[in-house]
C-alpha cells in the first residue's frame, strides 16, 4: 500500500536524477559541440590532403568522409530544430 510518506520520499529520492546539470550550462555544451565539429571538418581537410598527396590512403579518406557527413546531418538536424522551437516561441499568444 503507498502512504503519504512513501510517495514524499520517492519523490524526494527521484527528484535529484532529473534535476538540471547545473556544473555544465546549455550555452557551454552548444559551444563545445561546435568545437568538435569544426576539428571533424579540420580532419576531412587533413585526410583530403593527404589522400592528394599520396600520403594517406583513399579508404581513411572516405570513411573520415562519411564521418563528416554524419557530423554535418546531426548539425542540420539540431539547427532546424532549433529554428522550429524558436518558431514555435514566436506562434505562442502574449
Amino acid at each position: 500500500m503507498i502512504t503519504t510518506m512513501n510517495a514524499a520520499s520517492a519523490y524526494s529520492a527521484a527528484r535529484a536524477a532529473v534535476a538540471p546539470d547545473a556544473t555544465a550550462a546549455p550555452l557551454a555544451r552548444a559551444g563545445q559541440a561546435a568545437e568538435e565539429f569544426a576539428a571533424q571538418m579540420a580532419q576531412v581537410d587533413q585526410a583530403a590532403t593527404a589522400a592528394m598527396t599520396g600520403q594517406g590512403s583513399t579508404h581513411q579518406l572516405v570513411q573520415t568522409i562519411a564521418e563528416a557527413e554524419l557530423a554535418m546531418q546531426t548539425v542540420t538536424a539540431i539547427r532546424d530544430k532549433v529554428v522550429e522551437a524558436y518558431q514555435e516561441i514566436l506562434r505562442m499568444p502574449v
